[in-house]
């Protein structure tokens, strides 16, 4: 897997990124993991949205 591959995500409730090269340690996701691949429970790190509030992020 390459970095050209992965992809980020924002929250649309209040812009944090989901870096798919990143994780989220924070929440015990480990680097590489594919936003498809977080559990539906999931939620923003910063605000506490649910998944469903990410869209793609256009750099």
């Amino acid at each position: 897997m390459t970095d050209l591959l992965l992809q980020k995500w924002q929250c649309q409730a209040c812009g944090e990124i989901y870096d798919e090269s990143l994780g989220s340690p924070e929440t015990g996701i480990p680097p590489g993991t594919r936003f498809a691949d977080l559990p539906a429970d999931w939620i923003c790190p910063a605000c506490g949205s649910p998944k469903a509030e990410f869209a793609l992020y256009e750099e």
